[in-house]
């Protein structure tokens, strides 16, 4: 190394043999992903919005799965700190949608029609979220039955408890009564449950006594919480851009997504707040 590869405050500046910034973060690969249809102005905007989304969720997948583990271990120190993060992770992507929301109707028209049938509910990784979860539906496995690798990432998902289910267990090895969950389908949508709610309205009535079930609830219910503001946006965004028209993947587009703004993933966890 010689002098001329030096920078006066020492920094290198010849990485020629050397793992550079870019060589580590393939970001020839990430830069170059992107291939607008069209020469709309907006159409950067859209797809780069898309890809980061897609990214955070790859990274949700990962704390989920990781979280799974670590309770299923019954080690929630780590599954804590995986949560939090999941949460923070839906902050990023609510943010997302404030700068998505700066494209008007008239602008987003002018490419619209270069996506065919393409459609933000065909995302694998936004299905795999809500199945690691626990709002589990198999008959939402039909958008992804044309891809065979996709579909049997989806069927391992679906074969193991999800997030809340090991959260349910968790109570059971705890002493709690849940009812038939540990032998709950796992691939099945699951029903609310009596016996669940009753544990739940226990630990939160002793919350000193049952902390780390106690805090795990709340991780939960920050995590749903994000989760629901992400949702809202979303179909704030879309109607914003788009009113009432149908999606371009054929769904009802706004009404659809209302409908979704109803679903719980963790159900007992909201109507304890009645209970107590």
């Amino acid at each position: 190394m010689t002098s001329k590869d030096l920078s006066p405050d020492g920094a290198e500046l010849n990485f020629r043999d050397k793992m550079s910034y870019s060589n580590y973060l393939k970001l020839d690969l990430v830069l170059n992903a992107q291939a607008p249809l069209s020469s709309a102005h907006d159409e950067p905007l859209f797809i780069i919005q898309h890809q980061t989304s897609e990214l955070w969720m790859k990274l949700a997948i990962h704390e989920i799965r990781a979280a799974c583990q670590s309770i299923r271990n019954d080690d929630l120190q780590p599954a804590f700190k995986m949560l939090t993060r999941v949460a923070r992770i839906f902050e990023q992507l609510n943010s997302a949608w404030d700068v998505l929301r700066t494209m008007t109707p008239s602008e987003y028209t002018l490419f619209r029609d270069a996506l065919g049938q393409s459609s933000g509910f065909q995302s694998w990784q936004y299905r795999a979220i809500e199945f690691l979860a626990g709002n589990r539906n198999p008959v939402m496995m039909k958008p992804h039955e044309h891809d065979a690798g996709i579909s049997e990432k989806l069927e391992d998902i679906l074969k193991a408890p999800s997030l809340y289910q090991e959260a349910i267990l968790l109570l059971g090895r705890n002493g709690f009564d849940i009812g038939n969950e540990a032998e709950r389908d796992t691939r099945s949508t699951r029903e609310e449950s009596e016996a669940v709610l009753f544990a739940w309205r226990d630990v939160y009535r002793e919350p000193s006594k049952y902390w780390s079930l106690y805090e795990l609830a709340e991780k939960l219910i920050d995590f749903e919480d994000y989760f629901r503001r992400w949702r809202f946006n979303h179909v704030t965004t879309v109607e914003r851009i788009i009113g009432l028209k149908r999606g371009t993947g054929g769904t009802a587009g706004v009404s659809y997504l209302r409908r979704m703004l109803e679903v719980e993933l963790f159900p007992e966890l909201w109507k304890v707040r009645t209970v107590l």
